[in-house]
């Protein structure tokens, strides 16, 4: 496996320390700057943008801010049918050919642990871009800027997270980061068919998070700093009659707002699908369209630890 790069892969949200956390949040902060001064630190470097899985935000920001960065974008937007896996060819093979032809590989993949497994084989940095119902540890990293651009703290917010917590990488990925931090309260709001895994629970519990499981989104919201709302993901549940128990359980209106703090603010990976209604977009307390933009930022500073 190559050493040669500053930074190895990026697996899991479980990888990154305080230490190294301020570091690309403070880098992540200069790339507009990058922009400005129309410097192009990666020319010359190509990254590959594997995905298996639909995708817009997280390919088009990866691929935007690689090109922002002066470097070069080969990709496939649907690898599971338009690449040789639909010939039988295993991720391990694809992986080895792949790092040949590039100098970084953004890997989004169906299988949970397929990030992992392509890292093994890698000759260059794998960047997991979500694995199954796994973790999404970029997504979690610009979800965690957001909440210091947003708060100016990251330290002692309660933060509520909403919805598909079983099948939600993003909130598993989130929920290890924010071990990283001080005085950090943590409450999940779902139905009984999507709650927090138990090992995400007991892990971030043992780590110092104050940990609340609730299926009252009312009565949590009252003190919540951040609302992090997530989509019931139909594509992972394993019935529709499940998926249809859950759908629409929770939705953020402008009623809820109304028990919401003035400072606090509302995010969502996206895509949203009925779960936050148009009619909050004008709240400036809805913070996910924000969320999305600095999604390039923190790629592009992530993207020059690893292609530098």
């Amino acid at each position: 496996m190559n050493t040669t790069h500053a930074c190895e892969h990026v697996i899991s949200a479980k990888q990154f320390n305080r230490e190294q956390l301020d570091r690309l949040f403070q880098e992540a902060g200069r790339m507009p700057m990058y922009r400005r001064l129309l410097e192009r630190p990666l020319n010359g470097k190509i990254m590959a943008s594997l995905f298996f899985e639909p995708s817009t935000r997280t390919r088009f920001s990866f691929e935007s801010a690689m090109m922002r960065l002066g470097g070069q974008v080969i990709s496939t937007e649907n690898a599971r049918e338009f690449s040789s896996a639909i010939k039988g060819e295993t991720l391990e093979d694809t992986i080895r050919v792949v790092s040949q032809y590039a100098d970084v590989i953004v890997l989004r993949h169906f299988e949970q642990g397929a990030a992992r497994r392509a890292a093994s084989v890698s000759e260059i940095p794998v960047i997991n871009a979500g694995d199954g119902a796994g973790e999404h540890p970029t997504q979690a990293l610009l979800d965690l800027y957001t909440i210091q651009t947003e708060l100016g703290t990251i330290d002692g917010t309660h933060i509520v997270m909403i919805g598909d917590l079983t099948y939600g990488r993003t909130v598993h990925s989130l929920s290890m980061l924010l071990t990283n931090y001080r005085d950090i309260r943590v409450t999940y709001v779902s139905p009984p068919q999507t709650q927090i895994p138990a090992h995400v629970r007991e892990e971030i519990a043992a780590k110092g998070i104050r940990v609340v499981e609730t299926d009252d989104l009312v009565k949590a919201v009252q003190d919540a700093d951040v609302l992090y709302q997530t989509r019931v993901q139909k594509e992972r549940f394993p019935s529709l009659e499940v998926y249809e128990e859950v759908k629409g359980k929770y939705v953020i209106d402008p009623h809820m707002m109304e028990h919401l703090q003035q400072h606090a603010i509302i995010m969502h990976p996206l895509p949203r699908a009925g779960e936050i209604l148009p009619e909050v977009d004008q709240d400036p307390r809805a913070a996910y369209f924000r969320q999305a933009k600095n999604g390039v930022d923190v790629r592009m500073a992530l993207l020059l630890k690893c292609c530098l």
